[in-house]
């Protein structure tokens, strides 16, 4: 049976294509994992894919010992991406960077294995979807209201520090609730320390909270670290 070469390099093309398309909104925003990476990852996809599909381009030596099984190469090809996408997840304090970019590497191999298949309308609606998904979804993150948390720590001088009910007003009028409060003294009594949770719905209650603890009287030390929940 004659290789039909036209529809691989369709299909190898449309692959290329894609994960490129996908790349470039992770290279737009500064992403290690960018343009050239989701290329080669839905390259690559569709090339493994393509092998199952197309015997006669392995050797025949490697076929009287070897049997090309398409949901396995598939779910190596999965797998294999996965570790890879773990390599762009980072730790950066108490939050975790490069999910996203992760995900979408993860996403270009599926595409990259449809269009292997040769399913290229199928994949170019997938590519569609993440594109709409990254592109959209991010301004719509920033329209819709979200909830954000974060660690606080405050250090007074211990003869300035107000008492509990005083520093939920004080936070309350920024539009900003504490939780799980904690409580510590330090350097020989000099320093009465508060741990807790800050949560706020509005849009700059952080940086507000911020901005009001710099001009804080007796307040020695603070700490603010965004977090997710």
């Amino acid at each position: 049976m004659q290789t039909p070469w036209v529809e691989i390099v369709v299909n190898l093309c449309a692959a290329w294509a894609a994960g490129s398309l996908v790349g470039l909104e992770r290279s737009h925003n500064g992403r290690a994992a960018g343009f050239r990476t989701h290329a080669i990852v839905a390259l690559a996809a569709a090339a493994s894919m393509i092998l199952t599909f197309e015997p006669q381009l392995v050797p025949a030596a490697m076929l009287g010992r070897t049997r090309l099984d398409p949901g396995r190469i598939a779910q190596g090809v999965m797998t294999g991406v996965g570790f890879l996408g773990a390599g762009v997840i980072f730790k950066e304090g108490v939050s975790v960077q490069g999910l996203t970019t992760a995900a979408a590497i993860w996403a270009t191999s599926a595409i990259g294995l449809m269009m292997g298949l040769g399913l290229i309308w199928p994949g170019a609606l997938v590519t569609a979807a993440v594109l709409v998904t990254l592109i959209l979804f991010r301004w719509l993150e920033g329209v819709i209201p979200e909830s954000a948390y974060a660690l606080v720590v405050l250090r007074f001088q211990a003869g300035a520090a107000p008492d509990e009910a005083v520093l939920r007003e004080r936070l309350k009028a920024l539009d900003v609730t504490i939780t799980g409060v904690s409580y510590g003294l330090q350097r020989d009594g000099e320093i009465f320390e508060y741990r807790g949770m800050l949560q706020t719905r509005a849009r700059h209650g952080l940086s507000n909270v911020a901005a009001h603890l710099r001009d804080t009287q007796g307040l020695a030390e603070f700490q603010l670290s965004r977090i997710s929940k």
